[in-house]
C-alpha cells in the first residue's frame, strides 16, 4: 500500500491529489520551482522539495529531479496529475526503475497512444473509428476545410485550420515548429476539419484485472484556441444508443492497449451522428471533476487504489443529474485571449456547497496574493456545479462565477457567465466553433450606465476613507465640485463632478442619483428607486469596482499628468511577458500590414507581433530565445509615406517615368 506520495505536478491538480490523500491517511510531497515558493500546493503537502530554477524545462519538466525529490524525500509513490509530464513514457519508466509506484497506465500503453497519428493507426485496426488521414501533397480544393494537427503533445498546441490552400505549406511549417518547441518532436499531420463538429470525450477507469469502466461521456466544445473552457457531463441531446457507441469505442480502445488506470478517449462528433477517435489522453483530465459529481465517485483515490492492485467492482455506478465546470483563466478575451501575469489582489469564490438541489465545488491554484507568471498555465481555477438538470446546474455555475471576485488581473469570468447564460449553450446548440460564431455577444462589455456609476462609487469609497465622515456640504454660497479623474480600459477617461449640498449628495452627471451609505469600501446609491451595492478595493492607483453587472477596473488619475516619456514612431511594444520562440522578420525588410514579424510564447501558448501598417523594419531588439517583460521594446517599423490624396496639376504619379525619360525592359 502507498504511505507516502509525491505529486509530481502544481497548483490546482497538486491540490486536488493531496484532498484525496488526506481523506485516504497517505502522506504528501510538494515539488516547487522557485516562482512557486510561496504556492498553495506547497504549504498544503506534509513535505517539499525545492526545484532550483524558474523555466519548466528546468523543473517541472526533469524527469531525474523529479525521481531524485521522491527518493529523498521518502516517498514510495507517484502522481504525475496533468501536463508536464504525466504522458511521458519515459518518466514512468524512471519512476518504476527507482523502486517507486507509478499511478498511472504502464509505460507500454502511454507510448501507445503518444503519437496521434500513430494512435489513430492503431485505433483503426482495432475497428475504431478514424478520420482518414489527407496527403498534404495531393490536399485539394474539395478537401477544405483541413486541419493541422501537432502527433503528440496537447492543449492545441500545433494546430491550424486550413480554410484555403495557398496556406497549406506555411502553416504546415509554422504549426511544426510550434509543435517541436513545445514538445520536442515537429511531426504534424493532416485531416479533415468539421466545422460543426462537437468535441466529446469518453472518462475511462482500467484495473489490472481486466475491468474497464466507461464514466459516461463529457461534451467539451466549447474552446478557444483548441482548448477546453466548458465541460460537461452528460453531453447534451445524444440519443442512448450513441451513448453507448461512444462508451464501446472507448472501451475498446483502451482494451486494444491493454490500459489501466484513469484515461479519457476523445473523439469528434459529426453533426449527422458519425463520430472518430481524436487520440487517447493517458491521464486524469483537467475536467475529471464534472464525471465525479454525477457518479459521487473519487477519481484520485480510484487511481491509487488501480495502482495498489485492487479490483474495481464489475460494474460502475450509474450517473444521475448534471455536472458542467467553467476553467478560470487570467487573459483577456477581448484582446485574442491574451494571457495575464502578475499579482492577484484579491481572490473570493463563493462556499461551496452540497445539497439535495444542486452542488458547488471550487478546485483552485490560487488565493489572495499569488503571483500569476509566464512560466505556467494561465488557468486560476475550476468552477463546477451540479445539478439535477442541465438548465438548473448552468444557471448555479453561472450565479457562483458571477458572485467571484478576481482583483489583479482581467480574467474570463464575465464571458463564462455569458456563455452559461446564452439562448444557444442553453438549448444544446454546441460545437467547436461556438466562440467563434457568437463572438461579440459573448464579449463582455462596460455597461454605459453602470460604469460612470462606479467610478462615482469609487470617487466616494475613496472620501469616505480619509478620516473623518463625508462632509455635508451645507454652504451659504454654492460650492465648488469635487472632481476626480479615472481611466477605464473600456472607456478611456472618466471625470467625476459631484456636490455635497443641504439636500444631500449631488451628482453632475447623475441628477438623480441619491447617496444612502458610503465607507471605505462599500457605496450604496439609490437611482431611479432601486438601490445599488457597489464594492470598492483599491490597490494603489488601481481601482477596482464590483457593482450587480459586473466588475470594473479604474486607474485613479493625477489631478496634474506628470509627463511621459514619449517613444519613437513605429515602436512596437511587448503586449505580454513570454519569450521570443521565432522571428519572422528583419532589419531593412519591407512588410505589409498584418504581417507576422515575431513569435511570443507566454503561458504555454503563441501569440503573434504583427505589423501594425505597410513598412520597413528599422530595428530589432529581440533574438529568439529572449525572454521579454511586458512593454520591452520589440522592434522599430518605418511605415510608408501616405501617397498626396490631391497631387498638383502636371504632377506625375509615382512610378510615372519623368517626361524625357525613355522607359527600360525590366
Amino acid at each position: 500500500m502507498i504511505s507516502t506520495l509525491l505529486v509530481a505536478n502544481r497548483g490546482e491538480i497538486a491540490r486536488r491529489v493531496f484532498r484525496s490523500c488526506r481523506e485516504l491517511g497517505i502522506a504528501t510531497v510538494a515539488v516547487y520551482a522557485d516562482p512557486d515558493a510561496d504556492a498553495p500546493h506547497v504549504r498544503e503537502a506534509d513535505l517539499a522539495v525545492r526545484l532550483p530554477g524558474a523555466a519548466p524545462a528546468d523543473t517541472y519538466l526533469r524527469a531525474d529531479l523529479l525521481v531524485r525529490a521522491a527518493l529523498a524525500a521518502g516517498a514510495d509513490a507517484v502522481h504525475p496529475g496533468y501536463g508536464f509530464l504525466s504522458e511521458d513514457p519515459a518518466f514512468a519508466r524512471a519512476v518504476l526503475a527507482a523502486g517507486l509506484t507509478w499511478v498511472g497506465p504502464s509505460p507500454e500503453a502511454m507510448a501507445a497512444m503518444g503519437s496521434k497519428s500513430a494512435a489513430k493507426r492503431l485505433m483503426a485496426e482495432a475497428g475504431v473509428p478514424v478520420l482518414a488521414p489527407v496527403d498534404p501533397g495531393a490536399a485539394a480544393a474539395a478537401d477544405l476545410p483541413l486541419l493541422v494537427k501537432a502527433a503528440a503533445g496537447g492543449g492545441g498546441r500545433g494546430m491550424r485550420v486550413i480554410r484555403e490552400l495557398d496556406a497549406l505549406a506555411a502553416e504546415l511549417a509554422a504549426a511544426a515548429a510550434e509543435a517541436a518547441a513545445a514538445f520536442g518532436d515537429g511531426e504534424v499531420f493532416l485531416e479533415p476539419y468539421l466545422p460543426g463538429g462537437r468535441h466529446v470525450e469518453v472518462q475511462l477507469l482500467a484495473d489490472t484485472h481486466g475491468t474497464v469502466w466507461a464514466l459516461g461521456e463529457r461534451d467539451c466544445s466549447v474552446q478557444r484556441r483548441h482548448q477546453k473552457v466548458i465541460e460537461e457531463t452528460p453531453a447534451p441531446g445524444l440519443e442512448p444508443r450513441l451513448r453507448e457507441r461512444l462508451a464501446g469505442a472507448a472501451t475498446a480502445a483502451a482494451r486494444a492497449i491493454g490500459y489501466t488506470g484513469a484515461g479519457t478517449a476523445e473523439f469528434l462528433l459529426a453533426p449527422d451522428g458519425r463520430f472518430f477517435f481524436l487520440e487517447m489522453n493517458t491521464r486524469l483530465q483537467v475536467e475529471h471533476p464534472v464525471t465525479e459529481c454525477v457518479t459521487g465517485l473519487d477519481l484520485v483515490a480510484l487511481q491509487l487504489a488501480v495502482a495498489e492492485g485492487e479490483a474495481l467492482p464489475a460494474e460502475p455506478p450509474a450517473p444521475t443529474g448534471h455536472a458542467i465546470e467553467a476553467r478560470l483563466y487570467a487573459e483577456d478575451p477581448a484582446a485574442d485571449w491574451q494571457p495575464q501575469s502578475g499579482t492577484l489582489h484579491l481572490v473570493e469564490f463563493p462556499s461551496e456547497q452540497d445539497g439535495p438541489h444542486g452542488r458547488l465545488r471550487i478546485d483552485s491554484g490560487v488565493e489572495s496574493g499569488s503571483t500569476v507568471g509566464v512560466h505556467y498555465d494561465a488557468m486560476l481555477a475550476k468552477v463546477i456545479a451540479w445539478a439535477p438538470t442541465r438548465a438548473a446546474a448552468a444557471r448555479r455555475l453561472a450565479a457562483a462565477l458571477a458572485r467571484t471576485r478576481i482583483h489583479g488581473l482581467t480574467t474570463n469570468r464575465d464571458l463564462l457567465v455569458r456563455v452559461l447564460r446564452h439562448p444557444a449553450f442553453l438549448a444544446g446548440e454546441l460545437s467547436t466553433a461556438f466562440l467563434a460564431e457568437h463572438g461579440s455577444a459573448l464579449l463582455p462589455a462596460a455597461d454605459k450606465r453602470e460604469l460612470p456609476l462606479a467610478a462615482l462609487a469609487a470617487a466616494l469609497a475613496d472620501a469616505a476613507a480619509r478620516p473623518g465622515p463625508l462632509p455635508s456640504g451645507w454652504r451659504n454660497l454654492p460650492s465648488q465640485p469635487q472632481i476626480k479623474r479615472y481611466r477605464a480600459d473600456e472607456a478611456g477617461e472618466l471625470t467625476v463632478r459631484y456636490r455635497h449640498t443641504r439636500d444631500g449628495l449631488r451628482a453632475e452627471e447623475h441628477p438623480g442619483v441619491r447617496l444612502l451609505a458610503a465607507a471605505g469600501h462599500q457605496v450604496t446609491l439609490e437611482l431611479d428607486g432601486l438601490s445599488r451595492d457597489f464594492r470598492v478595493a483599491a490597490y494603489g492607483p488601481a481601482i477596482e469596482v464590483d457593482t450587480p453587472s459586473g466588475s470594473f477596473s479604474l486607474t485613479a488619475l493625477p489631478r496634474f499628468p506628470e509627463p511621459v516619456e514619449q517613444l519613437a514612431p513605429g515602436a512596437l511594444l511587448a503586449p505580454m511577458p513570454g519569450t521570443v520562440v521565432r522571428l519572422a522578420a528583419a532589419v531593412g525588410e519591407r512588410v505589409a500590414a498584418g504581417q507576422p514579424l515575431l513569435w511570443l510564447e507566454a503561458m504555454k501558448m503563441e501569440h503573434q507581433v504583427t505589423a501594425p501598417v505597410d513598412g520597413t523594419v528599422t530595428e530589432l531588439r529581440v533574438t529568439t530565445g529572449r525572454q521579454v517583460d511586458l512593454g520591452t521594446l520589440l522592434a522599430v517599423l518605418e511605415p510608408d509615406p501616405e501617397p498626396d490624396p490631391d497631387p498638383a496639376p502636371g504632377t506625375p504619379a509615382p512610378g510615372t517615368p519623368a517626361p524625357g525619360t525613355p522607359e527600360t525592359d525590366s
